[in-house]
């Protein structure tokens, strides 16, 4: 597995990159292309999904909006927040989509409880959410979700949407470390209406770019090394 960090860099270039990337190792000559793991930190962006609806983007204003390939409905994308594209050949791997989703999302919760907070899972509701008032705490969600806010107590802390073109992955997950959270207000977070979204920094734990990335990525790779 190798590690790429490339920094603070603009969000489409990167996606042209990583298109580009997984083009060339489909190539019928490419022979063996070892998986990578991107990170990075991109400028103000909003990112919509291929089925997203344009509803959801409520008021965008001077942040530029990126229609993807991915999954899932619209993101925002922004400085404080680590990126990670993990591009990884999942034959090789020897899984299929769902259990390289239930992977990404295991090593972000990893990388949670490595910082003392508590990771959930939220039932068809891809990526990771935190009890703000509570983030240490390790009981279990139970019962039914509440009909009318299925998300009450929760916020949301890291954002998932793949794309996967013949076996190959792209695209990835991004968890918010120090971030201003306000161009989230702007969007309905991943299609849900009033979704509250969280960082790192918000919940009480002081950390650095750097040093969770690289927890991330040291998790992703054990994750997703055959």
């Amino acid at each position: 597995m190798i590690v790429k960090t490339l920094g603070r860099v603009d969000y489409l270039p990167t996606l042209e990159a990583m298109r580009a990337f997984t083009a060339a190792r489909n190539a019928p000559d490419a022979g063996e292309v070892p998986d990578e793991i991107w990170l990075c930190e991109h400028p103000p962006t909003f990112t919509q999904g291929l089925a997203g609806k344009p509803e959801h983007l409520l008021l965008p204003g001077d942040i530029p909006v990126v229609p993807t390939e991915r999954g899932g409905q619209v993101t925002y994308h922004g400085p404080g927040q680590v990126t990670a594209y993990p591009l990884i050949d999942l034959r090789r791997l020897g899984i299929f989509v769902k259990e390289y989703v239930f992977r990404l999302e295991t090593a972000l919760i990893q990388t949670l409880d490595s910082y003392g907070v508590t990771g959930l899972r939220v039932a068809g509701a891809p990526g990771i959410y935190v009890r703000p008032a509570a983030p240490g705490s390790h009981a279990a969600l139970s019962g039914p979700a509440d009909p009318t806010d299925a998300f009450r107590g929760l916020a949301k802390i890291a954002a998932l949407g793949i794309k996967v073109s013949r076996h190959c992955t792209y695209h990835g997950l991004a968890l918010n470390v120090a971030m201003d959270l306000e161009p989230f207000h702007r969007i309905n977070p991943c299609g849900y209406a009033g979704l509250e979204t969280t960082s790192l920094d918000k919940i009480g734990v002081s950390t650095d770019w750097p040093t969770a990335a690289s927890r991330l990525a040291e998790r992703l790779s054990a994750q997703l090394t055959p």
